[in-house]
């Protein structure tokens, strides 16, 4: 029998997350999208369908690659304008008992003192339901508006990744220990300074020298999410990654990169399931497999193929905006985001398909970005769930939907339940005891794992 999967929506605060052109769809509701009430909605709506989290990517600049301009985004609102994703993550949580919250934060562009204050206190505002996904940016717009000519070389960014994160594991586990706050009234004691410590950290690109801001939150360390898929990415996930987001258009793509990730863990001395791993999918469904395959027969009257090209140019750095749709993508090494164009290209072949033209790929990214569409009744995309699953032996998948949020509210509807029956839905059910999100994917402690690099800078275990 397969085991149970863990399900995430996959969400950004934008007019248009994944496939341009489908706000327009007299279903969309997403031009609310700066209300709050919009995103508490889609919370509760997550809850009832036992969605284990909410996953909320995020950038820093704007999609300006395609025909050296941003106008094609502007006009399309991909991806902008973009909210902070951290902003109403405390009203959603108000709103729900156990959905979780995986909010996107860069390594780049802001110094670990502020981002381990802003997280600790998500996390305990949140009763332990946050994640980081770690990201070290690909844009090179986001490292103008940062003060910088051009973006930080890929791989060095994930040199400074990685100092990053040990300066964060001191913030998270060693300086402040627990049983720190005691609230002691007939002492007086509101936190025992015995219990604090300097996180003393100075690198070659980060100085934190004084004690955490703010105490940890019940996970101390939140759970650990990365979506890199380059080479580097995926050394950075073997180190300090508790989850990982991969995109690829098909099962077996996907298996590519996982066996090379459990691989890699046991060679580094952890578990080889100690990573869940996460891959995407647009699920477009309906009461029947007419009904769906009727509804998204409709999304292809709204898409954006330009827009779709504004997207893949803004991921990988490569313009098409000149190029012939007959053209077929070829692998250049750029510093964006590396592993979007490997998996249209080289992986692509290297896992039985073909490399991609510019028109072909203009089509695919338009509806549901770079990952795979499911089309069908619960029955069907509940199949098609575990077949990837199985090929892909993965844990879990980031539901997109292209109309938003309908696509989301009716796998709730449809598709949940399903999985419920099947056993193949892991999630809790609402009746059950709220947990933090750590616990809710491993069904172990609050904190990290033995074998995790940030166990090591706990005091207990110094």
């Amino acid at each position: 029998m397969m085991k149970p999967l863990l399900f995430n929506a996959f969400e950004m605060m934008v007019p248009v997350h994944q496939s341009p052109g489908l706000w327009r769809h007299p279903e969309s509701r997403i031009a609310a999208f700066d209300t709050l009430e919009y995103w508490t909605q889609l919370a509760e709506t997550l809850e009832r369908g036992r969605f284990s989290a909410l996953f909320l990517a995020d950038v820093l600049g704007v999609y300006d690659v395609y025909g050296a301009s941003a106008d094609t985004a502007y006009r399309g609102g991909l991806q902008y304008p973009l909210l902070d994703p951290v902003s109403a993550v405390s009203a959603m949580a108000d709103h729900t008992r156990h959905l979780g919250f995986g909010v996107t934060a860069s390594v780049s562009y802001e110094h670990p003192f502020l981002l381990a204050r802003r997280l600790s206190s998500l996390d305990h505002l949140t009763a332990g339901r946050l994640a980081w996904n770690i990201v070290t940016s690909y844009q090179d717009s986001s490292a103008k508006n940062m003060g910088l000519a051009q973006q930080i070389p890929h791989d060095q960014r994930y040199d400074r990744a990685d100092e990053y994160m040990e300066a964060m594991y001191r913030l998270f586990e060693s300086s402040v220990e627990p049983g720190a706050v005691v609230n002691d009234a007939h002492a007086g004691v509101v936190v025992d300074p015995q219990k604090i410590h300097p996180a003393e950290h100075r690198g070659e690109f980060f100085t934190v020298p004084g004690p955490a801001l703010t105490h940890p939150g019940p996970q101390r360390t939140p759970l650990l999410f990365q979506a890199g898929a380059s080479p580097r990415g995926r050394a950075f996930a073997l180190d300090h990654a508790e989850a990982v987001f991969l995109i690829g258009a098909t099962p077996e793509l996907v298996r590519h990169w996982v066996d090379e990730l459990r691989d890699g863990l046991q060679a580094r001395g952890r578990d080889r399931n100690a990573v869940k791993i996460f891959a995407m999918a647009t699920v477009v469904t309906g009461a029947t497999d007419a009904e769906a395959t009727a509804r998204w027969e409709s999304y292809r009257d709204y898409v954006d193929t330009e827009g779709a090209l504004a997207l893949f140019g803004g991921w990988t750095g490569v313009d098409l905006a000149q190029a012939d749709p007959d053209d077929t993508l070829e692998y250049v090494t750029t510093e964006a985001n590396r592993s979007a164009l490997e998996a249209m290209t080289t992986l692509a072949e290297a896992t039985g398909g073909s490399a991609y033209t510019v028109k072909d790929l203009a089509e695919f990214v338009a509806l549901g970005g770079r990952g795979p569409v499911l089309v069908g009744s619960a029955e069907t995309i509940s199949d098609q769930l575990e077949r990837w699953a199985t090929v892909a032996d993965i844990d879990g998948f980031n539901i997109s939907g292209a109309v938003r949020p309908a696509d989301l509210e009716r796998f709730a509807t449809y598709v949940s339940p399903v999985l419920a029956q099947r056993g193949q839905l892991a999630s809790p059910a609402p009746e059950d005891t709220p947990r933090t999100l750590r616990e809710q994917f491993f069904n172990a402690g609050p904190h990290t794992a033995a074998d995790h690099r940030a166990t090591s800078y706990r005091h207990s275990v110094r």
